[in-house]
């Protein structure tokens, strides 16, 4: 094995004290196919031992290069994590807002069961909060050396004790020789991007790193406004202790917003199949416009929905591994992160129908349309009472949070032994303003227009069911301060049995604990606000009520026990079984009982998950593969879903067993297909949505297919100074469902991605990427915001983006 400098080996901290007790606990299937003389080269970074070769490795981690996500072209951090098997990441939520599933775990989105790091120490330690999952914290630009992302494994011992994902950002970091990068990219859609970094030596023995990204455009789905804009800056030094050690000090600011994206219309036949609604393009459309841009409710809250859904936030950190004395090593990784991430959207309510039909739900059953009219303008709707029409509310959703993460451990080695413990800590915090509902009825077109409309009840009364398009003001209100802790021990002890032999086994204890004082919604939404009954759009208000107090403490235990087996240094066989925990965060105990956050029952129990898995290594100079079977059972999800502004509950487990494969293949010179694939069987067993009342036991874990697969052909060759390299994507994504009763069919689909570069003297490169070649509608997601089918017709539904291209050039010394 080729000699490796102490330098590279903790470059960026990989994983931390995730894996900083077992050197071998990583596997690893990189998509950028590396040359054949690299093969047996390959490193896994940041474990106890200061790395391993990947056919060491004992569960599943999947390392993207940067040249990897790069091919890739992903169109957000999350969507890069559709190239990680066994996991269904869902991007068509703009940059910020995906939903991220993992194994089969329960859960009706965002990305509870997903954690990010920086530089191997968590960005935030709650995975999710309403409104706020890990990857709006933190952006890929070219400052990121690669991505690595572990699935269950040890993940429920060490840092966050995430049981799920785990996905560490390794940042670049400066070496003996000055180096920098700089690209300008362009888009079809009018979107322009830098981004550029510099890294070298300060000393000797001290290297330093510095650069990021700046963007903005109007976004695939242009609301004629300008919608995405935004950077990120990372730096960091990084200084080596003669051999022994390292210290690196890192610093990271983002201050990114971008349109958030959700459901719009489509049409669904009888036969299952989806079409786009009339006028509606489905890659491009939405309902966003320059009269919903800037607006004012009936409350007098003025609101830019420019500002979109994003971060303004701070992480700075610093990570230290010391050997004390020979056999005897400390580390240190300690993190803080402050800021905003705020949401303001334009939620569809419900797919579009007559105006006919509208008069009636706003007024009730008698009433009949009057007039209906622009509000820009005046001017009547053409279609009268045929015009089709819909609503969407404008929410917003304020967050100033805080998150402080130290982790601290002592690694022993004394012969085939190597004893590893620790102790973790982090204190959270999070301010939230909401006010969601404020409903407007709008023309169901893209870029939609405000609409006035006006009825006559069945007493022969005039009725004004709107106010500059508002049908409706705040629905669902919070206001409340939360604070969390988390303190956890753990110890892992690896033995090298013999030389093909390693067994381990580890133990986590940890104790969370949450405060919070805040304010709900009061009154039923019964005030009215003018007292007069025949202005409809502010009979219904809701205020907030008193202040409310939450004290929440709970302790778990989680574990893992696994062998490692090599039957020579291409082939190896692994098999695990860990317990792991994941406990209530705030949104849930903001709608937990006083008896459940008591006993930990219900929306304040503690989800618990057992995964037994096993895989094969194969590593050759011409072929690497992995293969992984799993099976976990779930218990105790808990969480919420606002149905009609009323928060609803979801309680229960699942089962899931599955098969993640991935690996390339190099036949010749300069050709690679990387591949990756999921077989998933995941059911629920006794869990139960709209507050107990409907038992999905049995039906198909929603938005997680059985099948999902990707495959990546690559090919480049040299010519004299030029490097052309063409690549491509067909990614098949299964049958599922949007919702827990399995009533909302989202049908598979395919989606082709493409792209070709030249480099030029190692110096210069050109390149153009395709996202989605084929213009595919894919759904994502269906009307989360209620509780059924949505029958056939116009439907409301969150669709993949449409085709577009990315345009670079880019310079290098």
């Amino acid at each position: 094995m080729q000699k490796i400098s102490y330098r590279h080996l903790m470059a960026g901290a990989a994983f931390s004290a995730l894996f900083t007790a077992i050197p071998a606990f990583a596997q690893t299937a990189d998509t950028s196919a590396p040359a054949a003389d690299e093969i047996e080269e390959i490193v896994v970074v940041g474990t106890a031992g200061a790395g391993t070769r990947r056919q060491d490795a004992s569960f599943a981690v999947t390392t993207l290069s940067s040249d990897a996500i790069t091919r890739a072209a992903p169109n957000s951090t999350a969507d890069l994590l559709r190239t990680v098997p066994g996991v269904m990441a869902e991007s068509s939520g703009g940059q910020n807002g995906a939903n991220i599933f993992v194994r089969g775990y329960p859960s009706g989105g965002d990305a509870q069961f997903v954690t990010f790091q920086m530089a191997g120490t968590p960005i935030f330690a709650p995975p999710t909060l309403s409104f706020l999952e890990n990857s709006q914290l933190i952006r890929l630009d070219e400052t990121v050396e690669r991505v690595e992302a572990v699935r269950g494994g040890t993940g429920s011992l060490f840092s966050a004790g995430q049981p799920g994902l785990t996905v560490n950002v390794v940042p670049r970091t400066g070496g003996a020789t000055l180096k920098g990068f700089a690209k300008l990219s362009y888009t079809d859609f009018d979107e322009i991007r830098g981004d550029a970094w510099i890294s070298g030596p300060l000393d000797d023995s001290t290297g330093f790193m510095v650069g990021g990204y700046y963007a903005q455009g109007n976004g695939i789905r242009d609301p004629r406004y300008r919608a995405e804009k935004g950077g990120q800056i990372t730096a960091n030094i990084h200084h080596d202790f003669d051999g022994r050690g390292s210290v690196e000090v890192y610093a990271r600011y983002l201050n990114d917003r971008g349109q958030w994206l959700l459901p719009i219309p489509v049409v669904s036949d009888s036969n299952g199949k989806v079409r786009a609604y009339p006028g509606f393009d489905h890659g491009t459309g939405t309902l966003n416009g320059p009269d919903t841009q800037i607006t004012t409710n009936v409350v007098g809250r003025t609101l830019n929905l420019s500002e979109g859904r994003g971060a303004k936030v701070i992480n700075t950190g610093i990570n230290f591994d010391y050997e004390l004395v020979d056999g005897l090593r400390f580390r240190e990784r300690t993190s803080y992160l402050g800021g905003n991430a705020d949401t303001l959207g334009l939620v569809p309510v419900e797919a579009p129908t007559s105006a006919a039909t509208m008069a009636t739900r706003l007024g009730g059953a008698g009433s009949t349309l009057a007039s209906l009219s622009y509000v820009n303008g005046g001017t009547a709707v053409a279609g009268g009472a045929d015009a089709q029409v819909m609503r969407a509310g404008i929410w917003e959703v304020r967050k100033k949070i805080s998150s402080f993460v130290t982790d601290s451990s002592l690694e022993w080695t004394a012969g085939n032994n190597k004893l590893t413990g620790g102790f973790y800590y982090t204190g959270f915090s999070s301010r939230d303003v909401w006010a969601l509902g404020n409903q407007v009825l709008l023309a169901a077109e893209p870029n939609a227009r405000l609409l006035n409309m006006t009825l006559t009840n069945g007493a022969g009364a005039q009725q004004t069911a709107t106010l500059n398009g508002f049908s409706s003001g705040p629905a669902f209100q919070v206001r409340g301060f939360y604070q969390g802790s988390d303190y956890a021990f753990y110890a892992v002890d690896e033995l090298q049995i013999t030389p093909e032999l390693r067994i381990d086994g580890g133990v986590r204890w940890q104790r969370h604990v949450i405060d919070a004082t805040l304010s709900t919604s009061a009154n039923g939404g019964t005030v009215n606000l003018d007292g007069n009954p025949n202005t409809l759009y502010d009979n219904s208000v809701t205020q907030l009520g008193e202040n409310r107090f939450i004290n929440y403490k709970d302790s778990a235990w989680s574990w893992t026990a696994g062998a490692n087996y090599d039957f020579s240094r291409e082939i190896g066989v692994f098999a695990r079984y860990s317990r792991g925990n994941s406990f209530p965060q705030f949104d849930n105990l903001r709608e937990a009982s006083a008896v459940n956050i008591a006993d930990g029952t219900g929306l304040a129990a503690v989800a618990k998950v057992d995964t037994y898995e096993a895989g094969l290594k194969l590593s050759t100079r011409f072929a690497n593969l992995y293969a992984t079977v799993f099976h976990n059972k779930f218990d105790g999800l808990a969480t919420t879903t606002l149905i009609n502004n009323v928060p609803v509950s979801s309680n229960g487990g699942a089962k899931a067993t599955g098969v993640e494969l991935e690996g390339v293949i190099r036949p010749f010179a300069g050709f690679s297909i990387a591949a990756a694939g999921t077989w998933l069987d995941a059911s629920y067993r006794d869990f139960f949505t709209g507050n107990g009342a409907i038992d999905n036991t049995g039906n198909q874990v929603q938005r997680q297919p059985k099948w999902a697969w990707r495959v990546t052909p690559a090919y480049e060759v040299e010519i004299g100074g030029l490097k052309p390299a063409i690549f491509a994507t067909l990614q098949y994504t299964g049958d599922r469902f949007s919702d827990p009763e399995n009533n909302q069919v989202l049908p598979h689909f395919y989606q082709l991605d493409a792209g070709i570069s030249v480099d030029i003297n190692e110096r210069v490169k050109l390149a153009v990427t395709g996202n989605n070649l084929t213009d595919e509608l894919g759904l994502t997601e269906g009307n989360p915001r209620i509780i059924g089918g949505q029958g056939t017709g116009a439907i409301l539904a969150r669709p993949i983006l449409g085709r577009s291209f990315r345009f670079s050039a880019a310079v290098s010394f």
